[in-house]
Parts: structure tokens; sequence; C-alpha cells
């Protein structure tokens, strides 16, 4: 079953994100909060969020696009943003509690769309709860053990140094090519963060971030996943110049998966690339989420 046992709130769901109110559920006594908009009914798409992100930062033409046809979830895992609680450092305590969470909201399938860490523990999840997922989506990510993420601290601190002399966001160096098409599209990206203008997200605290770096840097370190554990149909995307999660992890998971499908990487896009090419990946995502 898609629908959910009972819902937190009765306020029927938005069409923008711009204007989807932030909610809360309770998690074993800790306050989770979440945007939700799209269609009543269908197998929820729960979307799990990059490094240092909070709900502010999820592309609002990828939410808007994808909400056009699937009911869409975002929310702040424990300790992020105005979410109660500690952060975890490990990917497996994540995962776990994003398994509370949409438990939590009465669902009883889900589909999954995981960015960056978020594709982290959509992966354990999908293993670990297997018939709690129906299909996962995994965009600029890799799996455990994957060749340059245990590197993802040192480039994010040289990007926020950068960011600091530069007075440009970090993201811009992190998730967008160096070239004049990247730069526009980075331009472009962060220019559309700012839409919303209410009810928007508390920043990650410091002590968020640290764990949530330690968690990524532990990922990176461990033996080779098995991921033939995960026989989810899995849709797989990224840039062709990915630098926090590089590129070859994409090709990497698409062949190892069972049931792995692989979006031909994007060009002249690195990290961002599902931000760069948003109609693109929507369209690619909503037919891969319906076939």
């Amino acid at each position: 079953m898609s629908a959910p046992r009972s819902s937190p709130s009765p306020t029927p769901t938005p069409s923008s994100y711009q204007r989807a109110p932030t909610r809360s559920v309770s998690v074993r006594g800790v306050d989770f909060v979440y945007r939700q908009l799209g269609p009543q009914d269908g197998v929820p798409l729960i979307l799990l969020n990059h490094l240092a992100a909070v709900l502010d930062n999820w592309d609002p033409r990828v939410i808007d696009g994808l909400a056009a046809r699937r009911p869409v979830i975002t929310f702040d895992n424990r300790g992020v943003g105005a979410s109660g609680g500690s952060t975890p450092d490990t990917i497996e305590a994540m995962a776990h509690d994003t398994v509370l969470f949409i438990r939590a909201l009465g669902f009883d399938q889900v589909d999954l769309l995981g960015l960056s860490m978020g594709g982290f523990i959509a992966q354990v999840v999908a293993a670990e709860e297997p018939h709690l997922v129906r299909k996962i989506a995994l965009a600029g990510t890799g799996p455990a053990g994957g060749p340059g993420i245990d590197k993802v601290t040192a480039l994010t601190i040289r990007a926020t140094l950068q960011g600091a002399l530069t007075r440009k966001d970090p993201k811009q160096y992190l998730f967008f090519t160096d070239t004049d098409g990247g730069r526009r599209a980075g331009r472009a990206f962060l220019e559309r963060l700012k839409e919303r203008m209410d009810d928007r997200d508390k920043a990650i605290s410091l002590s968020s971030f640290r764990a949530q770096l330690k968690a990524i840097h532990r990922w990176g370190l461990q033996a080779p996943a098995d991921l033939s554990r995960i026989h989810h149909p899995a849709l797989v995307a990224n840039g062709e110049s990915d630098r926090m999660v590089p590129s070859e992890n994409t090709l990497d998971l698409a062949a190892r998966l069972p049931q792995g499908e692989l979006v031909p990487l994007y060009s002249d896009a690195g990290h961002g690339g599902i931000f760069q090419y948003h109609d693109e990946f929507v369209s690619q995502a909503l037919e891969f989420l319906e076939s």
C-alpha cells in the first residue's frame, strides 16, 4: 500500500514548492520538519538531501516538475535545519532515521530520490528495508568505498575558503563546472534558491555539518558495497565532471546495481547536474517512476 495510514496534517498539499508550508512530525519524541506537495494519491517520492543542505536547498524547478505528477516530500533529517535532535555521524544511522520518518508519516511504500549524501542514505534504506522501497533514483552519488568520496571534506573546505575570498556561494565551485556554461548554470540555480521569501528553513549548524562530513568520510573509506542486495529499479544520473563524487562512481553504480539504469552523463555539468539540466532530469525521472 502506498497511501498513508494517517496524515499528520489535513491541510491540502500545495502545487508549488515556493508556497509549500513547513510541517513537522514527531519521530520518537523528536520533531522532523518537512514539506509536502503534489497529488494526494500515488506512491510518495521522498527526497534525501546533500551535504549541508536544508529544505531550501532543493531546486524549485526539480521539485515543482516532479510534483506536477507525483506526491513529493522533502525533509530535514535528525539535527538538520529546523529538525530536532543531534545529527548522526554515520550514513547507516541517517538511513535508520529516514526509515523512522517515513513510517511516522504512515507510509508503507515509497520511492526515493537521493542526491549526493542522500544517495548514500537511499542505498542503505533500499538494502535494509527492501519492502519499504519501490524504486530509487540516485544523483551525484556513489557506492560505499567509491573512489574520491573520502576527499569530500578537503574539497568542501577549499571551496568554502574560495567562496569567502570571492564572496560567492561555495556551491558555485562544488556543483558546477568552471566554464561559461557552468558558471551561468550555477548563478541561475542560486537565484532560484532565493525564490521562497517566507517561512525559510534554518541553516545547518556547524556541529551537524561536521557530523555529516565525518559520515561521508567513513562512507568513502568503507569496503566496497555489495550492491547485488538492491534489486529495486534504480535510475542513476550525474554530470560528466563531478568533482565531489567523481563521475566514475555513477558509472560503477549503474553497472553494479542489478536493475541500474544509467542516464547519459550531462555534458559540461558537475555535481549539480540534475539542477543544471532540471527539465531533462524531471522528464527522465518521471518516465522512470511511472514506467
